[in-house]
């Protein structure tokens, strides 16, 4: 599956919304601490990602634990 970087067009965005990432295929590098979101992993709907309701609970749960999960990655 590819990765998508968390790239909102504007505040507060719902990280549910396919709308708010950007196709960038490989895991990219979010250094630092885990606090906000950087990025997800997700099947591919025409360079946006599909995102499942276990989808966005997985990133909900990585957001509330300030810890990266399998298709969800984290920054500063």
């Amino acid at each position: 599956m590819p990765w998508y970087v968390f790239n909102p067009g504007s505040f507060p965005a719902s990280p549910c919304d396919p709308n708010n990432y950007v196709l960038v295929g490989i895991a990219p590098n979010c250094p630092g601490v885990n606090n906000v979101l950087c990025a997800i992993q997700a099947d591919d709907n025409m360079e946006h990602p599909i995102i499942t309701a276990a989808l966005c609970s997985e990133i909900a749960t990585a957001l509330q634990n300030k810890i990266d999960t399998t298709n969800v990655k984290l920054r500063p």
